[in-house]
């Protein structure tokens, strides 16, 4: 017999066909000039792809990324040292900019020829670090009174002050003024606050209206996909402990897939939890043949593995008939629902249903991934993320950035298509759509029809997210809208903003 295996949390029940479960050593001081200390590289140990993000992110070239090292090396031995010497004179201590050199703050001159002889660049400044400390304390103490605007405070030795980040500079002052700390305070104004930030990794746990277990198939841009049995369209989601978002499509029975859109603290990964500690990266969605080794994924069970034994496999769970599901002869138990199944580095689909168990031997069937993106015009993430290319729509014209000028909140407009860099998008594996380094982003956020759509810096929220789908539709699904030529203008120049879909030409686009 074949059930579902979403599980149910609390007392051991069965709900239909839904079985229950419960939840459930130092380095040396270097010379005043690093670049004297050519034999000594400690960034050539460093692996190769963090070498080469460093040399992206921090503009370094290998020199540069070399010498920065010997300076990083040595300042957490030099930093004890001199805290220790220096007593109530000590200010605190960084790497400079140019990442030639540690930077020691000193409240008295008479104490920088102590801090030269380690080979540290010394810095006059006005407060010692344990008066920045306590001004820290005051605030933390005082937390309560900071206000939603207020997003964080903290002590920045550089500057030799304690940092306010706020949404705008009046709330960090009326913060500090409010505490007595203001004296050593400097407000910055900071646009977005911090949030938690968490994976959508295939094969987690995540829990449906507080009762039901399931697990995560595979990330898509704005959410999840899963099985349909488990949750109905409306139904919330929660994961870690948090909430985590909302069942935008379902279907069960005749199909077995669904849906889930996550809110902002959701980070849609292309990754499969392996539950040895790692996890297996997802490259695209191609099916594997029948014989085929395919492996899956679940809360309960953690990584099975077996081969693919039939496709289009008609199943009935107890008068609920599922249509076109894939038998393997990896084993899963309740809990496991919704569960990705993965070839190689090629999603299958998400667990449905299981006959047996894995103690006496069991199969599954799972629902194929590629029929519930194609239902819900969802985007897959993937390592590979896509080419860039041109983006067709109205009038036969582009999507472009005016004038090639790549800088967040530059509008986006309709214009013929010429083949420059300011037409050419490519679509990542997290869901963003991308030129010139920057993201297709909905101006704050908005879910209004004629919310401007625009360049902005990369920060992977809803915002910028969007789905090309089979229909030519380009959605942000946080708006549930469409992106739309304003006014249906042919005209090169016209404005791009979000509107309800309507099927319009002026709503349409292709890949080219």
């Amino acid at each position: 017999m074949i059930r579902h295996l979403g599980a149910v949390l609390g007392a051991a029940t069965l709900v239909g066909a839904l079985a229950a479960a419960p939840a459930g050593a130092a380095p040396a001081v270097p010379s005043a000039d690093p670049t004297a200390s050519a034999a000594v590289d400690p960034s050539a140990g460093l692996p190769a792809g963090q070498r080469a993000a460093l040399r992206r992110d921090l503009g370094l070239t290998d020199e540069q990324l070399r010498v920065r090292s010997v300076v990083e090396a040595a300042a957490p031995s030099t930093e004890r040292r001199l805290r220790a010497e220096l007593g109530v004179a000590y200010g605190g201590s960084w790497i400079a900019g140019d990442g030639r050199a540690l930077v020691v703050g000193v409240t008295t001159a008479a104490d920088a020829t102590r801090v030269r002889r380690t080979g540290a660049q010394p810095q006059v400044v006005r407060r010692s670090l344990a008066e920045l400390d306590r001004a820290r304390a005051t605030l933390d103490r005082a937390a309560g009174r900071a206000g939603p605007a207020v997003h964080s405070w903290y002590v920045d030795p550089a500057s030799n002050s304690v940092v306010i980040q706020a949404a705008d500079t009046a709330s960090a002052q009326a913060f500090a003024q409010a505490t007595g700390t203001a004296d050593a305070a400097r407000p910055v104004a900071a646009a977005q606050p911090y949030r938690p930030v968490y994976d959508i990794r295939g094969g987690d746990q995540y829990v449906i209206n507080n009762n039901t277990l399931c697990s995560v198939g595979f990330a898509v841009a704005g959410g999840f996909v899963t099985a349909g049995h488990c949750g109905g369209a409306g139904s919330t989601t929660s994961g870690s402990g948090v909430a985590q978002g909302t069942f935008r499509g379902s279907s069960f029975p005749g199909n077995d897939y669904a849906w889930v859109q996550t809110n902002s603290s959701w980070v849609a990964t292309p990754t499969v939890n392996t539950y040895n500690g790692g996890t297996t990266a997802v490259a695209g969605s191609a099916e594997a043949a029948v014989g085929s080794a395919v492996c899956r994924s679940g809360r309960t069970t953690g990584w099975r593995c077996g081969t693919i034994t039939a496709r289009d496999v008609t199943v009935n769970y107890s008068g609920s008939l599922v249509y076109g599901l894939v038998a393997s002869s990896a084993c899963a138990q309740p809990g496991d629902s919704g569960g990705a199944f993965i070839s190689g580095n090629q999603a299958q689909g998400v667990t449905s249903g299981a006959g047996g168990d894995c103690n006496s031997g069991g199969t599954t069937v799972y629902q194929p991934v590629n029929e519930i993106l194609g239902a819900y015009g969802l985007s897959l993430t993937t390592t590979g993320g896509g080419g860039a290319g041109q983006l067709v729509g109205y009038a036969g014209k582009c999507i472009d950035v005016p004038n090639s000028h790549g800088v967040d909140g530059q509008y986006l407009q309709l214009w013929t298509c010429n083949g420059t860099n300011a037409q050419r998008w490519t679509f990542a594996g997290d869901g963003t759509v991308r030129a010139l380094g920057l993201c297709m982003d909905v101006a704050w956020g908005s879910t209004a029809n004629g919310a401007v759509v625009q360049l902005a810096r990369c920060s992977g929220n809803p915002a910028q997210q969007f789905v090309l789908s089979g229909a030519g539709d380009l959605v942000n699904p946080q708006a549930n809208k469409c992106v739309d030529v304003q006014g249906a203008n042919s005209a090169d120049g016209a404005r791009l903003v979000i509107w309800e879909c309507t099927g319009g030409a002026n709503q349409k686009w292709r890949r080219g």
